[in-house]
């Protein structure tokens, strides 16, 4: 009989390149007609595998894909997750964005890294063990979701309507890692208000741009005061995003002769699955009380700033001893011949993805890995070829390891 290990070793490459190359060639950038063409055709193809596969809708026309291959019973279930949607491309291409294009070392194009080339990986891997007359025990269910760059409206909606397994694998970029724990993000406001006067009496001043230039350094270094371990502190983070100063909260900018008296700042903080918003917010608080001590006569706030239609992304985590951690560490492996890197790793950690729905709102143990990465979301956006073969061989053998082969 042949095993699954011997199955992952001959996989059919040039096919696997093409299902890839096909879906990078669907320009399916978020909130557009393109992204439900995507998920018709993922559809599609699931179906002339044999699987049960249906449209979700999730809001308007935009619609998941969604798709069981169903077990013969007595196994338990994996749930692979990842997005179709794709950010725009940005200047600086130097090959089509949509091309496929295919060369002695990478697949390129729009969202191949972020994140087709994990979806198509866990798509392959199934069709892979079909052909090779594979039955499983336990089901493995697949969900080519739209909306993650909507805080996961996608997902959110799949798990709301039940769609469950007893592991996941999100397949957003990893560059192959088993990553255990990433943050959740949230967006934060700040304004400072200052004292103007003319630059001659600028000495009477309270400079608020010179206060801003004072602040995002300790911002940059913040760490929250509620990470329990290691881990959580090493996926806290603060960004400032934008800043802008000039006369007053309507940004006056033609009397620069002047001293800026208000600025505004905007941000992006991370945190882990045990710490809360509430305290990240005292901590930036805190903060900005030291500033206005260094600099008297400023005042200086801060609030949360929340989208009511779209969910928050929320933080994930699983034990490294979970089964689905040890059993792609084992398929990693038995394909690389090395331990799998394990953990907090980032800069995925820092990152928000749908294994965070999965995990609280789904109740699901899981693990975030997938190929792409390194040349994650920049001019030329591509994956090394090895390791999106190297992720169908991994995720087909962890497959067979937690649905077990039927015999």
């Amino acid at each position: 009989m042949t095993t699954p290990l011997q199955i992952a070793q001959s996989i059919d490459e040039k096919a696997c390149l093409t299902t890839l190359a096909e879906m990078v060639q669907h320009k399916s950038y978020t909130e557009t007609p393109g992204e439900r063409v995507l998920a018709e055709r993922m559809v599609q193809i699931m179906q002339d595998m044999g699987l049960d596969a249906w449209l979700q809708p999730v809001e308007g026309e935009r619609v998941n894909a969604i798709g069981i291959w169903r077990g013969t019973g007595g196994g338990k279930s994996i749930l692979f997750n990842g997005h179709l949607d794709t950010n725009p491309v940005t200047e600086g291409w130097t090959v089509d964005p949509w091309g496929g294009l295919v060369d002695d070392k990478f697949i390129y194009g729009i969202g191949v890294s972020n994140m087709k080339a994990g979806d198509a990986s866990s798509l392959c891997a199934v069709r892979t063990l079909i052909q090779n007359g594979v039955r499983l025990k336990g089901d493995v269910i697949l969900t080519y979701v739209i909306g993650e760059l909507q805080g996961g409206i996608g997902t959110y909606k799949a798990v709301e309507a039940g769609i469950r397994a007893d592991y996941f694998v999100n397949s957003e970029p990893s560059d192959l890692q088993a990553v255990t724990m990433h943050a959740e993000a949230f967006t934060f406001v700040i304004e400072l208000q200052g004292v103007t006067r003319h630059l001659s009496k600028r000495e009477h001043a309270v400079d608020a741009i010179r206060a801003a230039c004072d602040l995002v350094p300790e911002l940059t270094g913040l760490t929250f005061s509620d990470a329990p371990d290691d881990d959580h502190r090493s996926i806290n983070r603060v960004h400032v995003g934008t800043i802008r100063g000039a006369l007053g909260r309507e940004f006056h900018e033609w009397r620069p002769p002047q001293v800026a008296d208000f600025v505004r700042l905007t941000g992006s903080g991370r945190y882990g699955p045990a710490q809360t918003e509430e305290n990240a917010l005292a901590d930036l608080r805190q903060v900005l009380d030291g500033l206005m001590a260094r600099w008297p006569g400023l005042q200086a706030s801060v609030h949360i700033q929340k989208s009511p239609d779209r969910p928050v992304m929320p933080a994930f985590r699983v034990d490294r001893n979970s089964r689905i951690v040890t059993s792609i560490n084992a398929a990693y492996q038995a394909i690389r011949g090395e331990p799998q890197p394990t953990g907090p790793i980032t800069p995925t950690g820092f990152y928000g993805t749908d294994a965070g729905h999965l995990y609280k709102h789904g109740g699901m143990e899981g693990v975030v890995c997938g190929p792409g990465g390194r040349y994650n979301t920049m001019p030329d956006e591509r994956v090394d070829i090895p390791d999106y073969l190297d992720m169908i061989r991994i995720y087909l053998l962890t497959i067979c390891d937690i649905c077990e082969v039927s015999a």
